[in-house]
């Protein structure tokens, strides 16, 4: 079954172009013109990714974001101004997955759909078995989330990616480009105030359940977990 797109974008030329080129790689897509229309679409059909421009009329792009992020994961591929770095790292800040800047390659936005649902989809052939540290933080690699003392972390698929990463390798410093490569392929365009703006979504999601500092900054270098696994217990 193909994967379907919301697209939200108020120009008409560039939805059309888009959506040509989704459609020509398998995708099923759904194009909404403005924010209102966008979230009444992505309650009604459930897509597997959404492609949002920031600068909607009326509900902006940004509001549209953040409502997505209070009730899903789904990921997002935020259009934005080129130059505005700024733009970028708010959008990522608000919980999008990846961004690309105005004007863009439709070729280019159709690999970065391709690789955002590489990178999201479980990898159901290659199970691996939880990660439970003391604080009541599980990793749970199976169902892709995380979890303290049983409560879901309202994760995106960046950061739990990673956070999955990290806690896989307790105590050791990862460099953002390591972060990059590791957690999101070489095809990965962000710098690396783009990790940053992960890693603090993340930090500050996983206070709203702990008082543990699970992700420890090391300055010259990057970041890296400091959480205590517990070895030789069983995790449900």
């Amino acid at each position: 079954m193909p994967k379907t797109i919301l697209l939200i974008e108020d120009e008409v030329k560039i939805r059309a172009v888009v959506r040509a080129y989704l459609e020509r790689a398998g995708f099923r897509v759904i194009e909404e013109g403005s924010g209102d229309a966008g979230l009444q679409s992505f309650a009604a059909n459930n897509p597997d990714l959404v492609i949002l421009d920031l600068m909607l009329p009326g509900l902006s792009g940004w509001e549209v974001c953040r409502r997505l992020r209070a009730t899903s994961a789904v990921p997002v591929i935020m259009l934005t101004a080129r130059n505005e770095e700024q733009e970028r790292i708010d959008g990522l800040q608000l919980g999008a997955d990846d961004y690309v800047g105005k004007p863009f390659s439709p070729k280019e936005l159709v690999a970065r759909v391709q690789a955002v649902l590489r990178r999201t989809l479980p990898e159901v052939e290659k199970p691996l078995p939880p990660l439970q540290f003391g604080g009541g933080l599980i990793v749970d690699r199976l169902a892709h989330e995380g979890r303290i003392h049983d409560q879901v972390i309202p994760l995106t698929a960046a950061e739990y990616r990673i956070l999955a990463l990290l806690a896989a390798r307790p105590r050791q410093a990862l460099t953002r480009q390591q972060i990059v490569e590791s957690a999101f392929g070489y095809d990965y365009d962000g710098d690396e105030r783009t990790i940053d703006a992960h890693i603090k979504n993340l930090r500050r999601k996983i206070a709203r359940y702990s008082v543990h500092n699970y992700i420890e900054t090391v300055y010259g270098i990057g970041y890296r977990f400091s959480g205590e696994q517990l070895e030789g217990r069983d995790v449900q």
